[in-house]
């Protein structure tokens, strides 16, 4: 009885792992890879920002190789500034903080190794809100902490999405 049982339940997850495989696949989705730019080197200026070492890994894991002189790169990065900022979003009736919103920018610009001029400066920005509780002030130390390097990643994942987009549009 037991094994008939075994069975049956091995058999019908089998059959949820096929159909959610095919229904996966079947909508589109795709895993994240790797951005399609086209230049191989990159040399970074500017200003150190925190997101900067997150930055070095993604361009590294792409292929593209972070060089220091500006000569040999096939793209010149310069990281202007970064802000983060906190804001309150909500108070409760007594005037305590019930909600916060956290922003963090990013200040950038390009240019080619040919070329005097330089990109105007684009800003990646990206926002969270979160719940506060004075009762559990370390939870939301540790949360806060969390989303924001959440959203370092999200900034890093954008800047590689408009360094993709600035190659394409190139002869």
């Amino acid at each position: 009885m037991r094994s008939l049982l075994y069975t049956k339940l091995k058999t019908i997850s089998l059959a949820s792992l096929v159909v959610g495989w095919l229904l996966v696949t079947g909508c589109g989705f795709h895993p994240r890879g790797m951005s399609e730019v086209t230049f191989k080197t990159i040399s970074i200026q500017g200003n150190s920002l925190s997101m900067s070492r997150e930055l070095r890994q993604t361009l590294k894991s792409n292929g593209i190789k972070v060089i220091e002189h500006s000569d040999d790169a096939a793209l010149l990065f310069e990281m202007m500034n970064e802000s983060n900022e906190k804001r309150i979003l909500s108070l409760s009736g007594g005037g305590t903080v019930r909600e916060y919103e956290l922003v963090y920018k990013v200040s950038f610009r390009t240019r080619l190794p040919n070329s005097p001029l330089w990109s105007e400066a684009q800003t990646v920005q990206s926002r969270r809100n979160f719940s506060y509780d004075d009762k559990a002030l370390l939870a939301k130390l540790d949360e806060e902490n969390k989303l924001n390097a959440d959203m370092h990643s999200e900034v890093v994942r954008e800047i590689m999405r408009r360094l993709s987009a600035i190659k394409r549009l190139q002869p």
